[in-house]
């Protein structure tokens, strides 16, 4: 008696074929050039040239939001290119601007300011890793925790403004810098959510009002866009913290509007209480005290 085979016509045929072979060329090819990006800022950041090493992060960023529209625009996604993204914004965003910001101004605070350096390199890997673990399962209108680009771009930004207000070199210890390396560490790991733009929605109508605000903002760009960069990815960074700070207090006036009320006493007890109240400043001003007299040998 022969088994019978339950199995569709080729499935052996398929389950035995080799994997498919090869890499999507656009994609990845936008994403090298982030890394060469970054590589290059590092490179600038040994030779102390911190304006072209931040200019150098800013590309990075640029390459890093054109590889992944591209790859969806072509259909050409893969397991793969989000590797090998990642890898890539370790250098670009991680490494280059930990070194930027430690070369530039951390070095000077000895431990302190190699520790700051290290932690936001290291917090920036995890970030990444935590994203890579939950990219099929998180909501896409939100992050969680500061991306690592956004991360870089601030203290990308925070050089550049430097150099607009006729600033040379080192920073010499400037205590500002050494704490946010250490807060911009902590919001990557952190559970505060940050909005996407991943679900906006541009070539749809919009209000008027929309248009008019883009070109004023396009225009102070190219008017001042040190500036312009530094506030827009600073107000990213503290996006997160303000907007959990308006839920969670949203969700405190909302328990005390639900708590019960205590009951006004009624009938005999009300008119007692309301005589109390009106007899006390009379009896403290004749001096008789609302304590019982103390009895004699007592």
């Amino acid at each position: 008696m022969g088994v019978k085979n339950n199995d569709p016509p080729g499935a052996d045929a398929a389950s035995s074929a080799p994997p498919r072979r090869g890499v999507y060329i656009l994609p990845n090819l936008i994403t090298t050039a982030g890394l060469f990006s970054g590589f290059y800022s590092i490179i600038c950041a040994f030779h102390a040239d911190f304006f072209s090493a931040a200019v150098a992060i800013l590309v990075a960023n640029i390459f890093d939001g054109l590889d992944g529209r591209i790859a969806r625009l072509t259909h050409s996604t893969s397991r793969f290119g989000i590797e090998y993204d990642s890898l890539s914004d370790v250098i670009a965003f991680g490494v280059a601007p930990g070194i930027l910001v430690y070369r530039w101004a951390l070095e000077p605070w000895g431990s302190w300011g190699w520790l700051a350096a290290s932690l936001y390199v290291a917090c920036g890997a995890l970030r990444l890793a935590r994203f890579n673990v939950q990219y099929e399962n998180v909501e896409k209108r939100n992050f969680i925790g500061l991306p690592i680009p956004a991360a870089a771009e601030v203290i990308a930004a925070t050089v550049l403004l430097y150099y607009r207000f006729g600033g040379e070199g080192e920073t010499h210890t400037h205590a500002l810098i050494l704490l946010m390396t250490y807060a911009l560490a902590g919001l990557m790991v952190s559970n505060l959510k940050f909005y996407s733009f991943k679900e906006s929605e541009l070539y749809r109508r919009q209000p008027f009002g929309i248009l008019v605000a883009v070109i004023v903002l396009l225009k102070l760009f190219i008017a001042e866009p040190q500036i312009m960069l530094f506030a827009t990815f600073t107000l990213y960074a503290a996006s997160g913290p303000v907007r959990w700070l308006f839920v969670r207090g949203k969700r405190l006036r909302g328990q005390m509007r639900r708590r019960p009320r205590k009951a006004p006493a009624s009938g005999a007890a009300a008119t007692e209480a309301s005589t109390e109240r009106q007899t006390r400043p009379l009896r403290r001003l004749v001096g008789l005290g609302t304590r019982p007299a103390r009895k004699e040998g007592s």
